[in-house]
Order: C-alpha cells, then sequence, then structure tokens
C-alpha cells in the first residue's frame, strides 16, 4: 500500500513505516486499543447469537465456552462484566458468576511478555468504565482474600490486580485468573511450574484453579495434509482408523523390526527430503544431498530456545570436521526456520550469525559435503508443512523449565523424526510415552537450572572445562563468520 505526501508528490512510504514501535507510549495505546477492539468484538457477537437463541444471558455459563489465550483479551473479564451489567442490567453479582463461569484463561509461558500490564493512566484515558469495573473486581478480591487469610499484607499485595511498587499498573494476568473458573497450563511441568512460580500465591487461595491440558496438534494437516506418503504407509498397515485415534499408533511397534516396512517408510523419508532438497535449492540456490541427516530447527527465534546453541554446535562440527577430514563423518544438513520480534535485537543477531556460519560452511570446499547449513526465509506453515516431513533429528533444545509445552516437537515427532532435547515441556510427557531407547535427552532439569540460578554459577566455568567450547566462541567472537563486523554476535 502506497500513500501521498500532504503535497500530492506521490512519495511513497511502507504502511508499517506509520505504525509507532509496540515499546513507545503510542505503540502501548495502539496495542491496547487493538486488543480491546478484537475482544469486545468477538464477545459482542456471542451474546447477540446467545441471545437470540437462548434469550437469557444467565445460561451462557452453560452453552459457551470462552478461553483466554495468554493475557492479551484478558480484558474479556472486564468487557463482559460491562456487558451484563450495563448493558443488560443485570445485578453485580450475577453478572460475576455469569463471567466467570464463562471464561477460563490458558497461561501458554511463564515468560514476562506473556503475563502483560497495563499502566493505570493509560487504561484510564482508553477505557474508563473499564477501568472503574476492574477496581470493583479487585475490591471484591481482596475483601475475599483479607476474610480468608487476616493480616497477610504481603499475599494482599501479591494478588491484587493492581500493581502499586513501580508505577501503578494493571496485571492482566491476575485478572485472568481471577475472572476464569478454570486456569491451565499447556504441559504437565509447565502447569506444575505454574503452581509454584508466577501463580504461587493464587494456586495458596484458590488450589483447585489450575488444572493442566498438555497442548496437542491434528492429524488432518500434520500428517494427512502434509505427509500423503506416511498416511497412506499408516493406513496399509494399521488401518484409516489410525488417523482418528493416535492410541493405534501403538500396534506399529511389531513392524519395527519388519525389513519391508522399514523400506517402506524409508522410501517415504527419501521422497520428502528430495522436495525439501528442491526448494532449499529454489530458494537458497544451495544444492544439499537427500541422503544426508536433515537436523532440523524451526520456531521463533528466543534466548531460551536456544538456536545460539545449535549454531556453536555446527561451528564445532564444522571445525572437527576440518581437523580430522579423515573420518567416516555422517552427512548432515542443518536446517533453521523462524522469526524474531521486531524489536527483539538479541534474536536478529543469532538469525545474522547463523546467515553468517552458513555462508562460510557451505562455501568451503574442504567439508565435502558433509556439512551444509540452510537458514529457510519467511517462516510460516506451509513451509513447516515442507520441513517437518522431511526432518530425521527434531532439535527441541529449550532451557528447561522455560517452555511451557511445544508443538513442534509433537508434529516432527509424529513424522518420524528422532527427538534431542531438554527435559522441558512436552518432551518430558514424550519421553514417557515413547520410552527413553525413542529419544535423546541431555542437559540440566528444571531444578538443576533453578539452582544454579541462585547459587550464582554462569558460564565462564563450562567455557574453562570445555577447551572445544572456547575455541568456538573465540571463532564467533574474533570474526571468523563475521569479518566485517567482529564482536558485534549474538555471544557477546
Amino acid at each position: 500500500m502506497s500513500a501521498r505526501s500532504p503535497t500530492g508528490c506521490g512519495r511513497r512510504r511502507s504502511a508499517r513505516s506509520s505504525t509507532p514501535p509496540t515499546e513507545s507510549p503510542a505503540g502501548q495505546k495502539l496495542r491496547l486499543r487493538q486488543e480491546y477492539f478484537f475482544t469486545s468484538a468477538a464477545l459482542q457477537d456471542l451474546v447477540r447469537r446467545h441471545l437470540r437463541v437462548y434469550g437469557d444471558l444467565r445460561s451462557l455459563p452453560d452453552k459457551v465456552a470462552i478461553q483466554l489465550n495468554d493475557t492479551h483479551p484478558a480484558i474479556a473479564v472486564a468487557e463482559l462484566m460491562r456487558i451484563c451489567v450495563d448493558l443488560h442490567a443485570i445485578p453485580w453479582d450475577e453478572a460475576w458468576a455469569i463471567t466467570r463461569g464463562s471464561i477460563s484463561y490458558t497461561n501458554h509461558t511463564l515468560l514476562p511478555e506473556a503475563l502483560e500490564s497495563w499502566a493505570v493512566p493509560l487504561m484510564e484515558r482508553l477505557l474508563p468504565r473499564h477501568m472503574q469495573i476492574i477496581y470493583l473486581i479487585n475490591a471484591h478480591h481482596l475483601d475475599a482474600v483479607r476474610a480468608a487469610h487476616h493480616g497477610d499484607v504481603r499475599l494482599l499485595s501479591s494478588v491484587s490486580l493492581i500493581e502499586e511498587g513501580h508505577g501503578r499498573r494493571v496485571r492482566m494476568g491476575h485478572l485472568a485468573f481471577v475472572g476464569s473458573h478454570k486456569v491451565n497450563g499447556v504441559s504437565a511441568l509447565h502447569s506444575d511450574l505454574l503452581k509454584r512460580t508466577v501463580f504461587r500465591d493464587f494456586h495458596a487461595i484458590a488450589p483447585d484453579r489450575i488444572t493442566n491440558k498438555t497442548n496437542g496438534i491434528t492429524f488432518r494437516r500434520w500428517l494427512q495434509q502434509s505427509n500423503p506418503g506416511l498416511t497412506g504407509l499408516l493406513v496399509e498397515a494399521s488401518g484409516p482408523a489410525v488417523l482418528d485415534d493416535a492410541t493405534r499408533l501403538e500396534g506399529l511397534t511389531p513392524l519395527a523390526e519388519d525389513a519391508g516396512f522399514r523400506d517402506r517408510f524409508a522410501a517415504v523419508k527419501r521422497t520428502n527430503k528430495e522436495a525439501l532438497a528442491a526448494l532449499i535449492r529454489q530458494q537458497l540456490d544451495l544444492r544439499v544431498d537427500p541422503s544426508a541427516m536433515f537436523d532440523v530447527q524451526i520456531k521463533r527465534i528466543h534466548e531460551y530456545k536456544r538456536q545460539l546453541l545449535n549454531i556453536l554446535e555446527t561451528v564445532a562440527l564444522y571445525d572437527a570436521i576440518r581437523a580430522q577430514p579423515h573420518l567416516d563423518w555422517a552427512p548432515r544438513v542443518k536446517i533453521f526456520a523462524g522469526k524474531a520480534a521486531a524489536s527483539y535485537h538479541r534474536a536478529k543477531l543469532i538469525i545474522k550469525l547463523a546467515h553468517d556460519v552458513a555462508r562460510v560452511v557451505n562455501g568451503d570446499p574442504t567439508v565435502r559435503d558433509r556439512l551444509k547449513v540452510a537458514f529457510l526465509p519467511n517462516y510460516n506453515v506451509s513451509l513447516a508443512e515442507m520441513i517437518v516431513p522431511a526432518a530425521d533429528l527434531s532439535e527441541q533444545i529449550s532451557t528447561a523449565g522455560m517452555e511451557a509445552s511445544g508443538t513442534g516437537n509433537m508434529k516432527l515427532g509424529l513424522n518420524g523424526a528422532l527427538t534431542i532435547g531438554t527435559l522441558d515441556g512436552a518432551n518430558v510427557e514424550m519421553l514417557e510415552h515413547v520410552g527413553a531407547d525413542n529419544i535423546f535427552i541431555f542437559g540440566l532439569t528444571t531444578e538443576e537450572v533453578e539452582a544454579r540460578r541462585h547459587d550464582g554459577s554462569h558460564g565462564a566455568a563450562s567455557v574453562q572445562a570445555s577447551p572445544r567450547l572456547g575455541e568456538v566462541l573465540e571463532a564467533v567472537e574474533s570474526g571468523v563468520f563475521s569479518p566485517t563486523r567482529p564482536g558485534a554476535t549474538a555471544t557477546s
């Protein structure tokens, strides 16, 4: 889209350039307006349709389920109260029962960016009626807490919907929790951590509120649509019911010893890898061998997801191949894809480093095609549908305790990739299902990570204990892979 300047000279600018950055005051205001607009539109439509069919809002909890995905739509708690009280003259207590009975809250991550808070002055200017409602919800909520935990000032401060410490802010995660009849995490580990960390005090006052609903994926998209070859093989081996009942996959276990089935499975995988190799050549002008191991990490670029660790391992492997070219190295293609948040500078440096390493490795004839690196652009579902069926190794290497669940691990596992990962998110439950012989688990546990944080341990000791790691970091820092900007790396 283009726009003309006030002079009418036809100067072009991108639509994005007129959008304020999210961290600016104007960006914060725009973000809050957007969240309210979409939330209110959805609720008003839902209420309209409910009244048309049932005629009375008091039956809403029996007929609908309003699920808050993280805190971005948490204003729904105040908005549904406004609709009930202001537009339909329902008494406060009845409106609160309708609201809490209809709304549930799914927390997808423990990271602060998913637990939004809004400055009180901004809320009062933009949504004054909602701010009044939030104040009243908070008053009733704190009265109940005070009655049950008399004299516990710390607890009252902790569970208040209003943060008073560093500029008054509305805690949207607290509002979502108080306004929901159930709160769930998205893996067994994550739900347990919710109880022990971000919602510890809420769990103490409402111990039955938090439940677990481990994330899932749909066979329709991630098997039938993206991998028709494997779908046909599974239906042939187990019958069409396997597409609706995942437990029937267990019936394939005896076929692991069937050489004919293994050959057919390998042929399906080879076809998928040839298709991805063709896409890599088309997009990156890079030839990769479909016979090589396709080592895949596809997900949002974030420090806790540790794409940087994977890149450092790539550099270590590159150095090892050059140092000992006579060894029988298994050919490997490192495949990355993912996007970074617009203002996440460190994540963008990780993407740059991946491209820098790819340029050096792919241009070095001494590795003799034993190692290639491909960072595919514009990651989206369509691209994932090409990568997932072709993957041999699935990298799920987040710092333990940081990944709520993950569904990429499930998609890749369903399509026959072996998982290398930490005991984080749904990896824990995948280990329970497939057994330790069929997954590669490494690294610290959640408890060990927390202990490291508390005892002041840092990476210097690990670097000193591993000369190989020290050499890799020195190569990256000195500009071996980024000669035009030495020192300006994601490891700095």
